[in-house]
């Protein structure tokens, strides 16, 4: 590898803020220049979006869609086409 062009891989915490959830992880990101400290080691912070703790299918909070309707809207609109 050539030295130089690689960008740094350390730890970094990844927080949800949403799902109350902080995990560390290696990555290239560098943090948004916040920190925090976790079992006494002092990491950079990635905020994320979506995590385990906040998305709807690992929460079972999830919306289940009426795919029957959507098909009979289709149905009567366009016809079966034969």
């Amino acid at each position: 590898m050539k030295k130089g062009i690689h960008p740094t891989y350390a730890p970094v915490a990844f927080r949800d803020r949403s799902g109350d959830l902080v995990f560390v992880s290696s990555s290239t990101l560098t943090g948004s220049g916040q920190t925090v400290e976790i079992d006494g080691a002092t990491y950079p912070v990635v905020d994320v979006d979506v995590s385990t703790a906040s998305h709807p299918f690992w929460t079972g909070r999830g919306r289940v869609l009426d795919t029957e309707g959507r098909v009979e809207k289709f149905n009567r609109r366009y016809g079966t086409g034969r």
